[in-house]
C-alpha cells in the first residue's frame, strides 16, 4: 500500500512536498512555514502530516474564516502564535466614486508582478472596501510595485487583522442525481445546464476542479471536491451517497452564486 493510492494523480507533486517539508522538520529540528495553500491543499497536509507522530501543524490565513492559508509545519514540542505565519493584511486606497474593481482585477494585478499564487491569500470585498492577506516577505516589493489596478490609480495601507473585512461562506445544500461522477454529468446536474453546455465550459478552460483547471470532460468527480465554472458560482460536493433505484448517484451538494 502506498500513500499516493488516497490521491489523484496529479496530486502527487503536492503530496511529494509536503512530505519533503515533513522530512525536512524532523530532521532540522526547526519549524517550517508555507505558502497559502487553498482548501484541497489543506486537506492533503492533513492527511499527509496529520497521524505523523512528533510532527505537528497550524493554519492560519489572517481570520478565522480564511479559505486560503499557510501552514506552519513544527515539532510537537514547539509553540506557535500568530506571528509566525508572516502574514500581512493590506486595504487598497483608490478613488472609489470614479471606479469600480472587481475580484479577478485585484488577482490579475497582484499575479502580473511576477509573484505566485502561493504568496497572496484570500481577497476580501464588502462594498467598495477591497483588502487581501499577503505573505510578509513580499511585503515591500508590492507596496512599492503596485500601483494601478485596471485604469485606477492604487496604494496600499497596512491594516491590522482585527480590521479585517469578515466573509461569510454560505453553501445552499441540495440533493441532486446524475447519471455518473464524470465532471460534464456532475456540472450539468448541480447548474441545471445541458451536457453539451458543460463541455463547452469546461473545453473553454472555464472549470476548476479543487482550483485547479480541468479541460477533460471525463474528470470523475469525488466526496468534498469543490466546482467552480466561471459565470455560474461555485459548488461542492458534500456528499455521494449511493445510487438511487434506476441507477443515477445521488449526490448532497452546495452551492454559492
Amino acid at each position: 500500500m502506498t500513500i499516493y493510492q488516497h490521491f489523484r494523480p496529479e496530486e502527487k507533486e503536492f503530496v511529494d512536498q509536503v512530505l519533503n517539508w515533513r522530512d525536512l522538520v524532523e530532521n532540522t529540528y526547526a519549524p517550517k512555514l508555507t505558502d497559502f495553500l487553498d482548501p484541497r491543499e489543506q486537506q492533503i497536509l492533513n492527511s499527509v502530516i496529520g497521524q505523523h507522530s512528533g510532527i505537528l501543524f497550524a493554519l492560519f490565513g489572517g481570520t478565522p474564516n480564511s479559505e486560503r492559508r499557510r501552514a506552519l509545519i513544527f515539532p510537537d514540542y514547539y509553540d506557535s502564535d500568530e506571528g509566525d505565519f508572516q502574514i500581512r493584511l493590506f486595504e487598497l486606497e483608490y478613488p472609489k466614486k470614479f471606479v469600480t474593481i472587481e475580484h479577478p482585477q485585484v488577482l490579475g494585478s497582484l499575479m502580473s508582478l511576477g509573484l505566485k499564487r502561493g504568496k497572496f491569500g484570500d481577497i476580501l470585498f464588502e462594498d467598495d472596501r477591497i483588502q487581501f492577506f499577503a505573505a510578509q516577505e513580499i511585503e515591500d516589493y508590492i507596496s512599492l510595485q503596485l500601483q494601478s489596478i485596471g485604469r485606477a490609480s492604487v496604494s496600499l495601507k497596512k491594516k491590522p487583522f482585527s480590521e479585517a473585512i469578515q466573509s461569510a461562506e454560505v453553501w445552499k445544500e441540495s440533493s441532486i442525481t446524475s447519471s455518473s461522477l464524470r465532471l460534464d454529468t456532475v456540472i450539468s446536474a448541480i447548474y441545471n445546464i445541458s451536457r453539451q453546455k458543460s463541455q463547452l465550459y469546461i473545453q473553454q478552460g472555464l472549470v476548476k476542479v479543487n482550483w485547479t483547471q480541468i479541460e477533460n470532460p471525463s474528470f470523475e468527480c469525488q466526496q468534498s471536491d469543490i466546482i467552480s465554472v466561471r459565470g455560474q458560482g461555485r459548488s461542492k460536493i458534500i456528499e455521494i451517497d449511493g445510487k438511487t433505484k434506476k441507477d443515477k448517484w445521488r449526490i448532497i451538494t452546495g452551492r454559492q452564486g
